[in-house]
Order: structure tokens, then C-alpha cells, then sequence
């Protein structure tokens, strides 16, 4: 095989020449293989279209290939290094499958001058599908050799083979734009003269592009380049497009993970070294600026105060500070951040103005920095004191009045003042918009289970004296109103004994409302007492020892509550007796039992010690579709939430591109193992003006990425898993690839005693089982306890919406699907497959289908009838080797989500048009009268073998209930003998005979029943009494 690296072009390279340009050419590096393109002069945007072809051997393991960037020096023969690109070998396509990406150039050293993308096409392709030329033999050199020469030195000067340049043409889709290649012919004459001419100008922002993008929805415009030549893009493989299942897999990534710092870093140089804090993610720097407060300000002339404010400026970005009126003094205490990858400046400028209503804000001063003289504080270093400094005029050339007091410094993304910070990259967000970028950290309230034991009740009297009351209790926590049965026995003193659960969460901020209501007729009810309680005053129970009851006062209105005299006037009609409490006991269900969390129960005390220590670095989210529309381009504004037990976190939101980088990590403790971690990415629609109301008129949500889930017991202890999760959406029109996130996760085990007692234990606590709900308590609680949680998490700053908790916590996963009842049905059919294969494996045993495993069979049968003491431990002992030799099939990394286990791929359209409508179903009649004859017919089937296995059942009860006399007769005499036969015989031969009739030669069979089948097929069952 060979390996293609298609070189096509560059964009805003860090011109090195000393002329404000760059003359560069691309090298590439694969085991111990160079070769490299021609060199651009004087282009930050060169364009070479040129194939590198190297030799790839499948056999072997790979890492990476590394393809870097220079520009070539003259007079003075060498190379100065522009960036490079780690490819993974792992990630390389087939011809065919390659897709034009474009890769951010990285540093090889950490002080390294680098900006600028690449535009490459890896693949591998057949020795057959080309000719390539004679490689051109030159040893690797150093770094300031002059490598063209040296190349071109070894043929004639006639023979120098001339590079093709294409043209740049735009292939068109229906829904799409990308950049495409059209070879031309060159002349050698022309070459030089081609070079020369000026770049084709490059699309405004370039993004990566995906195979998912270009085949599914990539709704990014790219602007139309000079001699652009447009014609529609057929798909070349139509059967291999629909499923594209090897995107959907999960990929192993290498990132370069940990805290890394440059010799010199911090106070007294402490060389390289590392940090444990942030070691799972890609340590990203940005150069940190406090502006704490000013003082001695001068006055304006005009209104003899002063509305002072800060602007932070380092090359094209701008920050400001709010403007504080008539302050002389001012303090702001903000922190501003600004990323040292796109730092574009070597001083870094701090403005003090004055807010003027008309006109420009007057100047007051400034102070200047020089990055080169900028301290870097290296963790775990407490933070930078801030100083004052004098404000200097407008040209530096003196002091003015006033200081100012800041502290700027070197960080990472590790340091305490990056959550609150204002970010560079973030300039475009205004208002409210800058709370909801931030990232955060949030804490689930903390749920209880309200039990309310409704006993009785005595002299409820109704309003109409001469009919006896319906009576039933009602009672309300919020939004959740439950109510008891009516009395079976119409009398004043109703009796119920029912319980009635609510969810309620501290601070309690609701009361309990109950009241006592009679049922006049079906449509309408009459109260006839009330009573509010605060929850505080209910006794919080632990484990299943009743508490105390209590007999309380109704409250009823007279009737003249309507006069003004009498408005506030109370009596009391009757009492009633509750037994209620708040339940500690239990742990309040707010996820599924599928995917839950955490199932530590409500009450502090009854928790256990932490059994181990989860850690989750998210890195990156690669290849986005666009979410939303933005100046007639395709854009997403997108962050990431991640929830395991009472903790939910929420990276900051990264603005504008489809391949975001977080690089943010944090920790959770695990208190059992077998627990799941859920992550999902959204798109941010709450930036502070930008968002627009939807069609229905309501506020606009925030979108929906995708979703992954990791199971911790899957997890193997202290390794660190780095892989790239294909992020999958169910929508009406199938399933659909939105992107990759890259994540970097590690499970740590704090004790194994405590490791194999927890796989011991009952999963939930024990009051789930000494006192269990039943299922439609669990789903009414649970969805209650959805709604809680979503309410409170909205309230925070920035708040965590309530589609998003939705989403996190699967809200509609009860609601009906044929997809995922045909997914369910086929993973009851793959369980069963072994058994049926086993069956199949026995018949084949018992026909002597193959002699010699008959024989064995035969042999291990009369061994263990022989010895039966051995029957247990040779099937145990079959189970260990099993388990051994399916250790080298074990998984190497953590399942995702699988789109044929989940019946994605095949689905009908309909059916996945039903499990999006809405409940309440809004389709036309026409359609649900089909749906519901579509479900008709399923359930008839269910029917069908729901009634078989009854009438299985019913005929093996009739063998003892002398439904039919002469059938019960013959099995009682059989039994009789039988029971004889087996009290004189061992029970050794009994069993040999069985095994060996069972296993006899197909010679010795009949193709007919055998007598108990025929038996048992004729015995009566209670059918022919159905209707």
C-alpha cells in the first residue's frame, strides 16, 4: 500500500523572512520517510496542490505521521519552522473516503512562534492506482540546511520535474459548498510566473471538514474564490453512503495530555515539570489581567466628577470593564483572559477613560506592559499580588494623575480566576450573554420523599344536613396534587389508611395543603375543611420504624366570609388524623434505574465512604454540523454538561466554530461503581441579544448536539481512556452524526475490600425493598423529581435550562416507540440465541450428527452419572475456562451508543414520525386510525402467544384436576408405579437409563411423537370457555 498526503494549501502563516512574509514549503515524516513540496515565495496563503507519496505497511503498527511546515531562508541557505500536524495512522481512509480537512498548526517546542492552518487529503491507496516517479534519495539535514538545494542538486537542471497547478473549483450540493481540485496542465515556462501571482483569497473562518459534514448536513457556506469552475457532486458509492457505520464507531486518540511548564516558568525556574491537578486534559495558556480598583482620579472639567471605566486592549482584542458613575475611586474587580495562542501583540495596553453621554470618552491615562517581562504562576503558587501603577498620557512621555492597581500574569486553564474570567475569544458577547458563557459548576437539591399516611377523620358535617358525605382528602405540594379514595361507607368519621408520597426539595419552600372534599357528583366537589402545613415541621425518618401520628385541625370559612365583618373569620368543623414524615430512607429516583448516577439514600447519615474517584478531562468536540444561522452562515456556540450523581458541571461556551476546544476537567467521588456518567453537548442560543424567539412565540432553547453515556464498571482502574465519541441524535428523518467529543477519562479504586462488598450489596438502599412503590409511584415521582430539579438548576447564574436537564435526565424515555420496542424484542432474541444454539448443538448430539462428539458426550455422561459429586464442579470449572478464554476478547474501551442495537438504521420513517409526536397525539385522523390499526396487529400477535402459553400451563394443571377424568386417572396410576420403580431402584441407574434412552442412535427412533408428548398434547385446557 502506499500512503497519500495530498498538500493542499495554507492560510495565515507566521511570516518569517523579516519582510512581513514567508517562504514556505510542507515536509512530511513517516517512519523514517521524508519528502516534502516545492516552496511558495512570499505567500502567508501558498497553495501547492501537490501529492506526497510515501510506503505504508499494513502489517505493522503505526503512530503518526507528522507533517510540518517551513520557511525556506536565503541568502543564507536554511529553514525556520512555521507549525506542523500530528496525524494518527489510526484515523487514515481509503481512496475514495477522503475528505479536504484543514488542521491548526502546533508548536514543536513550547515557546515557538506559531499561527496558521493546513489543508490536507490523507489516504491510502494501491501500488496499482499509480506510477510514482523515482524518489529523489537526499539524507535528513539539519535544521538551518538549505534542503531544496541539496534535492535538486542531484538532477540536471532540464530534468527538474514540473508540479501541476490546479485550479480551485466549488462543487456544489444541494445543501452544501466545498472545495474541490481540478488538475491543469503547467508549463515549464509559465512555472515561475504562476508562482509569482498573488493567493487566491481564502474563506472567511475555515473549519474543519468531516465525512459527516460533506455527506450529511454541512451547512457551512464557503465563499467563491476567483476562477471558480461550479458542477453538481454525484455520490460516487451510493450503497456504502446510507449507513456510514465506521462513523459511528468509536476512535482511540492520542492527545497530549498534562501540565507541562517551560524551563524559567514562574519564580526561581523550576524546569519542566508536571501537575496532577489537570493532567487529563491539553494544557492551553492565556495571559491573565486582574483590574482590581483606581483612585485619585481627576475630575471632568464639564461635570466636575467623573464615570471612570478600564479598557484592556492586546492587538485586536478589546475588554472592558463596566462604567461606575461619579466615582473618583473606583473599584471593579474583574479578571480578563486572553489566549496566548491568539495573541497578535508584544505589549499588552490598559486604558483608564471617563463615560461621556455625547460625544468621545474623554482619556485619563494608561499603563503599558511588555509580554516578554509578564510573570507565569505556576500551581500551586498563591495568586499574584496586584500593585498600583501610575497612569502615564497618551504618548508615554509622562505621568498623569491617578493609579490604578492590576495584576497581570502568565496562567493556565488551571488557574482559580479562569471560571469568572472575561474571555478573548468571547468578545462578540454582550449583556446577559456573558453570565451564560461561563463555565460552572452546579449541585442537584438535595430531594426527600414527603409520606403522607392519611388515617381518618371525625365530624366532617357536609353542607347539606340531609344526605350523608362522599368524602376523600386531597392534598398538594406545589405543582403535585394527589388524592385518596372516596370512603366505601358514607358516614361522617371516614376511614381511609392510604399513603400519599410527594417529592419535596430543601429549602422547603412549599407547604403541604390538605383538604377534605365531598363528592357531590362525578363533575363537581365541595370542600369541606382545610388545613396548610409548613414541611419543617414533619420528623425526618431513617429506616422503617413508624413515627407518631397526629390529630389536626380543619379549617373551614363561614358563610358570611364574603362580608367585610366576617372576612377573617375561622371555625372549626372537623380533624383529621395523618401520620406524615419526610423519608431519609430512600433515595429520590430523578434518572433512570437504567443509567442512574448515584443511589446514596437522601439521609447524610446513612451514606458510605467513597469507594473510588472518577475523573473526566473534556478536551474537544471535532467536525459540529451548524446549529443555527448567523449573517447567512451556518455557526454553533457550542458547550458541554456533564452529570453524575449530585454534581452537574457545564464547561464555558466556546463561540463560533464547529471544532471547540474546552480542555476543562473535573472530579466526582463514586460510591458505587455501578453507576453511569452522562455528557451532552449543546448549543448555547442565550448570548445576550442574539437569540430570537421561536415560531410558537416562545424563548429560544438551547439545541441538542448529542449525548454519551460511560458506565464506570466498564471502566478498568487507573487507566486513563482518551477516545472520540461519535455524538448521535435520533431525529424524525433517522439517525444523524453531529459531531465527535473527545474526552479523557480515568476511574480510580480507593479500596478493593470495599470494591467486592459493594457488588454484594443491594443496589438501591434498603427501604426501596423492605417498603418498595410500586411502578406508577416510581414513574409519577421521578417525573416530579425531574421538574424540581430542572426548576432549581434554572435559577442559578448562569442558569442550567430546563431542556437541557430534560435531555440529561431522558424525560421521555417512557413514552411509547415501536423502534425501541423492536430493539428490546431483539435483545430478548439474543439472549435466547445461546439457548437455542445449545439446543440445536444437543439434537445434533442425540442424531449422532458427528460420531465422535456423540461418543464424548457419552463418555462425560456416564463419568458423571458415575460420580455425581462431580457434577457441580465440572459445570463451574466450564464456566472459569469460558471466562479465561474470552479474556482476549474482552473490550478495550467503553461502549457507546450502537446504533443497530437500537434499531436506529432500519427504522421506518412512520414509526419514527410516531415516537416524535406529541403526547396527546396532533397527527391527522387518517394516520393515527393507522397507527392504531398498526398497533392492533402487533398486539394480536402478543395475544397469540400470551394465549399459547396459558393454554401450556392450564394443561399441566389438568393433569391433577379431573377436568379429564380418564387422563387424570392414567397420570395417577403412572404416578403410583412410578413412584414404586423409583423406591426400589438407585437412583444412579434410573438416571443412566434416562441419559441413554435420551441419547440413543437415530436407529432406535421413530419419526412420531413420543408418548408423554402425545400425552400432554391432548390434555384439556380451559380455552373452549372463552368467548
Amino acid at each position: 500500500m502506499k500512503l497519500v498526503v495530498e498538500v493542499v494549501d495554507a492560510h495565515d502563516l507566521m511570516p518569517k523572512d523579516g519582510e512581513g512574509s514567508a517562504s514556505s514549503f510542507v515536509e512530511v515524516d513517516f517512519e523514517n520517510q521524508l519528502s516534502r513540496t516545492k516552496t511558495i515565495p512570499k505567500n502567508l496563503n501558498p497553495i501547492w496542490n501537490h501529492k506526497l507519496i510515501l510506503d505504508f505497511d499494513q502489517t505493522k503498527t503505526h503512530q503518526a505521521i507528522e507533517i510540518s511546515v517551513y520557511n525556506e531562508r536565503k541568502p543564507i541557505p536554511g529553514r525556520n519552522f512555521l507549525g506542523r500536524v500530528r496525524f494518527p495512522c489510526s484515523n487514515i481512509v481509503k481512496k475514495g473516503e477522503e475528505a479536504y480537512q484543514r488542521f491548526q498548526l502546533e508548536r514543536k517546542w513550547f515557546f515557538s512562534p506559531v499561527k496558521g492552518e493546513i489543508g490536507l487529503k490523507i489516504y491510502l491507496s494501491s501500488e496499482s492506482s499509480f506510477s510514482p516517479p523515482p524518489p529523489l534519495n537526499s539524507p535528513p539535514i539539519s535544521e538551518n540546511t538549505n534542503l531544496l538545494g541539496k534535492t535538486l542538486a542531484a538532477v540536471p537542471k532540464s530534468k527538474v520535474p514540473v508540479v501541476e497547478t490546479p485550479k480551485v473549483g466549488v462543487i456544489s450540493n444541494s445543501s452544501s459548498t466545498i472545495a474541490a481540485v481540478e488538475p491543469t496542465g503547467a508549463d515549464p515556462v509559465k512555472e515561475t510566473q504562476e508562482i509569482r501571482e498573488p493567493a487566491e483569497e481564502r474563506a472567511g473562518r475555515a473549519q474543519h471538514i468531516y465525512k459527516h459534514q460533506s455527506l450529511q448536513q454541512p451547512d457551512i457556506p464557503v465563499e467563491k474564490q476567483p476562477q471558480v469552475v461550479q458542477f453538481t457532486m454525484h455520490q460516487a458509492n451510493p450503497q456504502a453512503h446510507p449507513s456510514l457505520q465506521e462513523d459511528y464507531e468509536l476512535k482511540d486518540t492520542n492527545p497530549q495530555l498534562g501540565e507541562r511548564w517551560p524551563n524559567g516558568a514562574g519564580y526561581g525556574g523550576r524546569g519542566w515539570m508536571s501537575s496532577d491537578r489537570y493532567d487529563l486534559v491539553e494544557q492551553t495558556f492565556y495571559l491573565y489581567v486582574r483590574v482590581v480598583k483606581a483612585r485619585d482620579l481627576p475630575p471632568s472639567t464639564i461635570t466636575g466628577s467623573c464615570d471612570p471605566y478600564v479598557e484592556v486592549k492586546l492587538g485586536n482584542y478589546k475588554g472592558r470593564t463596566k462604567h461606575l458613575e461619579r466615582k473618583m475611586n473606583p473599584e471593579w474587580h474583574q479578571v480578563f483572559a486572553f489566549s496566548k495562542e491568539r495573541i497578535q501583540s508584544s505589549v499588552l495596553e490598559v486604558f483608564v477613560k471617563d463615560k461621556e453621554m455625547v460625544g468621545r470618552d474623554d482619556y485619563l491615562g494608561r499603563v503599558v506592559f511588555d509580554l516578554n517581562e509578564i510573570p507565569t504562576r505556576v500551581p500551586p503558587d498563591s495568586t499574584l499580588a496586584p500593585q498600583w501603577h501610575r497612569l502615564e498620557d497618551r504618548r508615554g512621555q509622562g505621568k498623569v494623575r491617578g493609579e490604578i492597581m492590576l495584576a497581570v500574569w502568565m496562567g493556565t486553564q488551571a488557574d482559580e480566576a479562569f471560571p469568572e474570567s472575561w474571555h478573548s475569544d468571547a468578545a462578540a458577547v454582550y449583556g446577559e450573554g456573558v453570565f451564560n458563557i461561563r463555565s460552572k459548576v452546579y449541585v442537584s437539591p438535595k430531594l426527600w420523599y414527603l409520606r403522607v399516611n392519611v388515617i381518618e377523620a371525625q365530624d366532617v358535617l357536609p353542607n347539606d344536613r340531609n344526605r350523608l358525605p362522599e368524602v376523600f382528602v386531597k392534598a398538594q405540594i406545589g405543582n403535585q396534587v394527589l388524592k385518596t379514595k372516596v370512603c366505601q361507607t358514607r358516614t361522617t368519621n371516614p376511614f381511609w389508611n392510604e399513603d400519599l408520597v410527594f417529592v419535596a426539595a430543601e429549602p422547603f419552600e412549599e407547604q403541604l395543603f390538605v383538604t377534605v372534599e365531598d363528592r357531590l357528583h362525578q363533575a363537581k366537589d365541595e370542600v369541606l375543611g382545610k388545613i396548610s402545613l409548613p414541611l419543617d415541621m414533619f420528623e425526618r425518618r431513617l429506616d422503617h420504624r413508624p413515627v407518631h401520628t397526629r390529630w389536626f385541625n380543619l379549617e373551614k370559612y363561614g358563610f358570611g366570609v364574603l362580608e367585610a365583618d366576617r372576612r377573617k373569620e375561622l371555625k372549626f368543623s372537623s380533624r383529621i388524623h395523618l401520620r406524615v414524615c419526610l423519608e431519609g430512607g430512600y433515595h429520590v429516583l430523578d434518572e433512570s434505574t437504567m443509567y442512574i448516577s448515584d443511589q446514596r439514600p437522601t439521609a447524610k447519615q446513612l451514606w458510605k465512604q467513597p469507594v473510588g474517584m472518577l475523573e473526566v478531562g473534556i478536551l474537544s468536540a471535532q467536525g459540529l454540523l451548524p446549529m443555527k444561522m448567523k449573517d447567512g452562515r451556518g455557526t454553533t456556540d457550542s458547550y458541554c454538561v456533564a452529570k453524575y450523581g449530585q454534581k452537574w458541571v457545564r464547561t464555558r461556551t466556546i463561540l463560533d466554530t464547529f471544532n471547540p476546544k474546552w480542555n476543562e476537567q473535573y472530579t466526582w467521588e463514586v460510591y458505587d461503581p455501578c453507576t453511569v456518567i452522562t455528557l451532552g453537548v449543546f448549543d448555547n442560543c442565550h448570548l445576550g441579544g442574539g437569540e430570537k424567539p421561536t415560531a410558537g412565540g416562545t424563548a429560544a432553547r438551547d439545541s441538542r448536539i448529542g449525548k454519551v453515556r460511560i458506565r464506570l464498571s466498564t471502566l478498568e482502574a487507573y487507566r486513563v481512556y482518551t477516545h472520540s465519541y461519535p455524538l448521535l441524535v435520533l431525529q424524525p428523518h433517522g439517525v444523524k452524526k453531529m459531531g465527535e467529543l473527545q474526552l479523557a477519562v480515568r476511574f480510580t479504586t480507593l479500596s478493593l475490600a470495599n470494591m467486592v462488598y459493594i457488588y454484594g450489596h443491594p443496589l438501591l438502599p434498603k427501604m426501596h425493598y423492605l417498603h418498595p412503590f410500586t411502578v406508577n409511584q416510581v414513574d409519577n415521582l421521578r417525573y416530579q423529581a425531574m421538574n424540581i430539579v430542572a426548576v432549581r438548576l434554572g435559577r442559578a447564574e448562569p442558569p442550567l435550562r430546563k431542556e437541557v436537564v430534560e435531555y440529561m435526565l431522558d424525560v421521555d424515555s417512557h413514552m411509547w416507540s415501536m423502534r425501541r420496542s423492536k430493539a428490546n424484542f431483539f435483545r430478548v432474541m439474543s439472549l435466547l440465541s445461546g439457548m437455542f444454539s445449545m439446543s440445536r448443538w444437543f439434537g445434533d448430539v442425540c442424531d449422532w450428527k458427528n460420531p465422535i462428539t456423540s461418543v464424548l458426550v457419552h463418555m462425560l455422561f456416564l463419568i458423571l452419572i458415575w460420580y455425581p459429586e462431580l457434577i457441580l464442579p465440572t459445570l463451574f470449572l466450564y464456566m472459569f475456562l469460558i471466562g479465561l478464554w474470552n479474556y482476549r476478547y474482552r473490550p478495550r474501551y467503553p461502549p457507546h451508543m450502537d446504533t443497530k442495537l437500537s434499531w436506529a438504521e432500519a427504522v421506518h420513517p412512520d414509526e419514527l414520525d410516531e415516537e416524535f409526536d406529541t403526547f396527546p397525539t396532533s397527527r391527522p385522523h387518517d394516520i393515527v386510525r393507522m397507527r392504531y390499526d398498526r398497533l392492533r396487529s402487533v398486539a394480536g400477535r402478543i395475544q397469540t402467544v400470551v394465549g399459547d402459553i396459558a393454554t401450556q400451563g392450564e394443561r399441566l394443571q389438568s393433569l391433577l384436576s379431573w377436568r379429564d377424568p380418564r387422563a387424570t386417572s392414567l397420570f395417577v396410576l403412572f404416578s403410583l408405579c412410578a413412584a414404586v420403580m423409583l423406591y426400589v431402584t438407585p437412583f444412579r441407574v434410573v438416571a443412566l437409563l434416562a441419559g441413554l434412552y435420551y441419547l440413543r442412535h437415530p436407529r432406535f427412533r421413530s419419526k412420531l411423537p413420543s408418548v408423554p408428548s402425545n400425552f400432554f398434547k391432548r390434555l384439556s385446557a380451559r380455552t373452549d370457555s372463552l368467548l
